[in-house]
């Protein structure tokens, strides 16, 4: 079998505005694929993005947790339990591959996997925070943990506002932009950056769900009450109708 990737490349050119598509392996799952001016990058659209599992494990973070279960068990608490550089970067690479996968499924808006794996990442920062005494190994990653909170903020948002929940994604940004403003200080041009960016942005997310709910519905019942205030129940029925039909579409 020849290695050319010639033909393969030719039958799907590069396209800057279709670059992401999701097709059916040999076996039947479904993997991402993304074409790159000069290749193809194909992604796991579960488990572990380049579909390895280190140690027999869906992820190195569940083998993580593993050992420091198996600590706990074995001397009574997690207290003596230490991440080593080795293992602090075989997390931040880990990291680095969802990260890459989650910025790609949010361009698709699959906001449960965008959810899985920043949650993933959180819990890699969460690992990372207890267990790693080294600051140089521990802030590769956490200086970046403001814009994870973000977009796992941001894509259980948006799963809330298409289940016509604004008052859950109302409440997910609040929390997320307190959580971020509450981090611990890290002295990284990064964190800075990326705490003032992620507030911001979620900031402005709240304010178009706030438009939002003030919008067409809420000004109809407005009128609605002013109706039924100028005892006009004709013009109230009429606005209650239009209301019934706009809580009926999808």
């Amino acid at each position: 079998m020849s290695g050319d990737l010639t033909p393969f490349l030719t039958s799907w050119p590069y396209d800057p505005d279709h670059t992401l598509r999701i097709v059916a392996a040999e076996d039947g799952r479904q993997v991402l694929q993304v074409r790159l001016p000069l290749g193809v990058e194909q992604y796991e659209l579960d488990g572990r993005p380049d579909g390895a599992r280190p140690f027999e494990k869906e992820s190195f973070v569940e083998e993580v947790e593993d050992r420091v279960a198996a600590h706990v068990s074995h001397y009574g608490s997690d207290s003596e339990f230490e991440l080593g550089h080795d293992d602090a970067t075989a997390l931040h690479n880990e990291g680095l591959l969802f990260y890459y996968r989650y910025l790609l499924l949010f361009q698709i808006n699959d906001f449960a996997r965008v959810a899985r794996d920043t949650g993933h990442n959180l819990k890699l920062c969460r690992l990372l925070e207890r267990y790693c005494s080294d600051d140089s190994d521990r802030n590769a990653v956490l200086q970046f943990k403001p814009y994870i909170l973000r977009m796992n903020a941001m894509a259980r948002a948006m799963l809330s506002i298409q289940n016509q929940v604004r008052d859950v994604a109302h409440s997910v940004l609040t929390k997320a932009i307190q959580e971020i403003e509450s981090l611990e200080e890290i002295e990284s041009p990064a964190f800075q950056f990326e705490r003032i960016r992620s507030i911001n942005y979620l900031r402005s997310a709240l304010r178009q769900i706030d438009e939002q709910a003030s919008g067409p519905i809420n000004e109809l019942e407005t009128e609605l009450q002013k109706a039924v205030d100028d005892e006009n129940y004709e013009r109230a029925a009429e606005i209650r109708d239009r209301l019934r039909r706009m809580g009926d579409s999808p």
